[in-house]
């Protein structure tokens, strides 16, 4: 049985260790908000935070005990500093990859609180948006980083 803690809450799980975290956070937690897109870690839409680092869903194994913690793990009721600037600049158009993009650009941001532009394409460059919104979001990263200066 593992032992884990997804978004502050403890949890259990006996099924199998080779299961991706994306489908035990989908299916079993219904925790929707992280998404499907490639399954093969190529796009970004499924990424959480693992011991405070990015990574993608789909391709982590349940086997590793860890805390996790997806976009509404850093704040439920929206007040964290990235989901706010989010929300001033207006960034999803979709929405479908934006809890993926929050989640990277959270990870990046505290590690790096003053990301230059190419710290953030370089950061961000594994995260996909179809509706082309990669302006916004690096005004939303910007605009966090102006914000803790």
């Amino acid at each position: 049985m593992l032992r884990l803690k997804v978004n502050g809450v403890e949890r259990t799980f006996d099924g199998d260790p080779q299961m991706p975290l994306l489908w035990y956070l989908r299916d079993i937690l219904g925790l929707t908000g992280t998404k499907y897109g490639c399954g093969m870690a190529l796009c970004g839409s499924c990424t959480v935070h693992q011991n405070g680092k990015a990574v993608r869903a789909c391709v982590t194994p349940m086997r590793r005990r860890c805390r996790r913690s997806n976009h509404r793990g850093l704040s439920p009721d929206g007040s964290h500093p990235v989901q706010k600037a989010w929300m001033k600049i207006n960034v999803p158009q979709c929405g479908y990859c934006q809890p993926g993009q929050i989640m990277q650009a959270a990870a990046l941001l505290a590690g790096n609180h003053h990301p230059t532009d190419a710290q953030i394409d370089e950061a961000m460059a594994g995260n996909l948006c179809r509706c082309g919104t990669y302006q916004r979001i690096r005004g939303a990263i910007k605009e966090t980083a102006e914000e803790h200066a």
